[in-house]
């Protein structure tokens, strides 16, 4: 018999959902140019404390959320990876083997992206808030890595939303409900992972938006 358990804590999804909405809002806004660019960077800033924040919950967040939970050995991606095509393949409260490296590839590239921002330039009307602490060379450098880390980013959410529709339709496993909610079917024993702290939540945001202040000022 299914039962719902609560897998996803608050802050967990909260991060899910505002990443969401402000990486599609930097895109948007890096396409248009011109006047938009100062949203551009607004939602680049906040990115950057989304992705501190996660780091930091990936330590001390509920236990499904933590980088020591999700992140398992080669031999077990391997594994996970060559039993896909089975419906029966084994399932995972939380992220499975090849989901929890997905999460770390798109992380990282985020942060590329967010860092490598903070110096560039376009060569019309805006530079990073750190453009003055490189040389313009540097700055050009890092500006090619930001529009090519762009296209790595595109192809790492592509692979995402297509792993989405590929639980759903494929192994009939609901991965974006419970992004919503927080539950999960679930048919196998387990104890509840529990929830971490709303105040440490709320402590480790204010410092990651502290820290982000202190850099782009």
């Amino acid at each position: 018999m299914r039962k719902g358990i609560y897998v996803w804590d608050l802050p967990t999804r909260m991060f899910h959902w505002l990443l969401v909405i402000l990486v599609g809002t930097s895109f948007v806004t890096g396409k248009v140019g011109g006047s938009a660019m100062r949203y551009h960077e607004w939602s680049a800033f906040v990115i950057l404390v989304l992705l501190l924040f996660r780091v930091a919950w990936g330590f001390v967040g509920s236990r499904e959320s933590r980088f020591v939970v999700f992140l398992r050995n080669p031999a077990t991606v391997f594994n996970y990876a060559t039993s896909l095509l089975r419906r029966n393949s084994p399932r995972y409260l939380g992220h499975n083997p090849l989901g929890g490296w997905s999460i770390v590839a798109m992380l990282l590239a985020l942060f590329i992206q967010a860092v490598t921002g903070l110096f560039a330039n376009d060569d019309i009307a805006t530079q990073g808030p750190l453009y003055g602490l490189v040389s313009k060379e540097t700055s050009n450098c890092l500006t090619g890595i930001h529009m090519l880390n762009a296209k790595i980013i595109l192809a790492l959410i592509s692979i995402h939303i297509s792993a989405v529709l590929f639980h759903l339709l494929f192994k009939r496993e609901n991965l974006v409900t419970p992004m919503i909610t927080g539950f999960k079917e679930w048919n196998h024993e387990t104890a509840e992972p529990g929830t971490g702290p709303i105040w440490l939540a709320a402590l480790i945001a204010v410092l990651a938006a502290l820290a982000v202040y202190l850099i782009v000022r």
